[in-house]
């Protein structure tokens, strides 16, 4: 998490022949979105440095859905477990996102008291303050952040502070146990999350 070691990750990725194609319309249909290379672009940076070993535990600890059917419209969705961990939708021409971390990693005292929270480290964490937002989802160390514009939302993961909590949060679901969303992986979108 703190980036000192580098996991030994593997150069083969299983693939699945069947759920390949099963999203080939999907992801076309993205492809097609003003917001798409901006939306890979976001991708393929939180794949190599919000992921942990991210060949090795595709789809059995983590995947990618891509314009998944649930509510709020994402145009891809990355989950463990049985955890949403980040999310991109379309914001007009642009795309906003929404990370799901710990609460202690953003209060100012590392409590859970959400009036500890630290908008000052949130508001310097984007290209401009109003990019920035939260809330607070269901769960006793889970919070959630709004960043909005592809701009702010790469000057969010390229804080160091923001990597090591998503990190950790991604961590935390990935060793609860095997991904519950294995049937809905993209490897076409996976495949630009994993290059390199």
């Amino acid at each position: 998490m703190q980036s000192r070691t580098i996991l030994r990750d593997t150069d083969e990725r299983a693939d699945s022949p069947e759920l390949r194609l099963k999203y080939v319309a999907r992801f076309e249909k993205l492809l097609r979105r003003p917001q798409a290379q901006e939306v890979l672009e976001i991708l393929r940076r939180y794949g190599r440095d919000c992921i942990p070993i991210p060949r090795k535990t595709e789809r059995q600890y983590w995947s990618v859905s891509c314009l998944p059917s649930t509510p709020g419209k994402a145009l891809v969705r990355v989950n463990a477990n049985w955890m949403e961990l980040f999310a991109l939708y379309a914001d007009g021409e642009g795309i906003r996102a929404k990370f799901l971390v710990h609460l202690s990693d953003f209060t100012t005292d590392h409590s859970l008291e959400r009036a500890q929270v630290d908008i000052s480290f949130l508001e310097r964490s984007a290209a401009m303050p109003e990019d920035v937002g939260y809330f607070f989802p269901r769960g006793e160390d889970i919070f959630g952040i709004k960043v909005r514009g592809c701009r702010s939302i790469g000057k969010f993961l390229a804080t160091r502070r923001v990597l090591r909590a998503i990190r950790a949060f991604n961590l935390t679901h990935m060793n609860r146990g095997r991904n519950a969303y294995q049937a809905s992986h993209c490897y076409s979108l996976a495949d630009y999350m994993l290059a390199h």
